[in-house]
């Protein structure tokens, strides 16, 4: 999923989590923190029935839209994303993504996660569920064009996040400059990530102006390590607002402006 994933993804690049019981709220102390993550504040205002749409742009051309969005669902929160390209970016290589993950409001630990992806000529289904009693992560995907297979079993150490779940958890973060938030995320195997805030900016954006903090995030360890690494711009306020994304991969960079937020 190089859109989807890449996109909301990379920094979300970010992979699972511990094993958590009741936590403290999170620390805003300058420097290094456990690997780990950290369950929400009590009364947390979840951004239930907001959907943030961005623009995607690769080299000054509009290259898609992506949406994410997260909402209610029973005992649990239901985060869904969609990636589609558009112009001459979707006449090269279309996508068009779906992407849906619940978590354990309580913990931010994900539950599942289900993606239909259509690349270019790749066409598949994932399903993902995580079993912190036997500490093991369940893959199954099938190729929508062969129809081919594949069933992996994945140890798991604890609780996780998951790519796109993660750019929800460091929502709930203090996010003070200097301070730095080291957790795991998992997409079926665990990357640890290491999320820097490096500095206040205000930036304008097609949803408006924000007074924002910069958050860098990559990989440390896992399969993502190397791959990439993403700029996340919050908005200082207590919504923290992603405003905007910037996603390098091997092949170029991605840039995400907040066009709106649906209600």
């Amino acid at each position: 999923m190089l859109l989807l994933e890449g996109v909301l993804g990379c920094l979300f690049l970010i992979a699972a989590v511990f094993a958590v019981a009741a936590q403290a709220p999170p620390t805003s102390t300058v420097g290094p923190a456990p690997v780990q993550i950290t369950p929400p504040r009590p009364n947390y205002p979840f951004p239930d029935g907001l959907g943030y749409v961005y623009s995607a742009e690769w080299h000054l051309i509009t290259a898609g839209t992506g949406v994410v969005r997260m909402d209610v669902a029973g005992n649990e929160r239901k985060v869904t994303a969609s990636a589609e390209s558009s112009g001459a970016v979707n006449v090269i290589f279309p996508v068009h993504d779906r992407f849906e993950s619940h978590f354990d409001p309580r913990t931010f630990c994900s539950l599942s996660i289900f993606k239909h992806s259509e690349e270019g000529a790749h066409r598949r289904e994932t399903s993902i569920h995580f079993d912190y009693a036997r500490k093991k992560s369940i893959l199954d995907e099938k190729s929508l064009r062969t129809g081919e297979t594949k069933h992996v079993e994945s140890d798991l150490a604890g609780c996780t996040t998951d790519l796109i779940t993660g750019f929800y958890y460091l929502q709930t973060l203090p996010l003070q400059v200097g301070a730095r938030y080291e957790f795991p995320i998992s997409d079926g195997k665990t990357t640890i990530v290491r999320a820097t805030v490096e500095k206040r900016e205000q930036i304008k954006v097609p949803a408006g102006t924000f007074s924002t903090v910069l958050v860098s995030v990559e990989a440390t360890s896992g399969p993502l390590q190397s791959k990439g690494k993403v700029w996340v711009w919050y908005s200082e306020d207590a919504s923290h607002t992603p405003a905007q994304m910037r996603v390098k991969l091997g092949w170029g960079t991605l840039l995400f402006r907040l066009q709106r937020i649906e209600k």
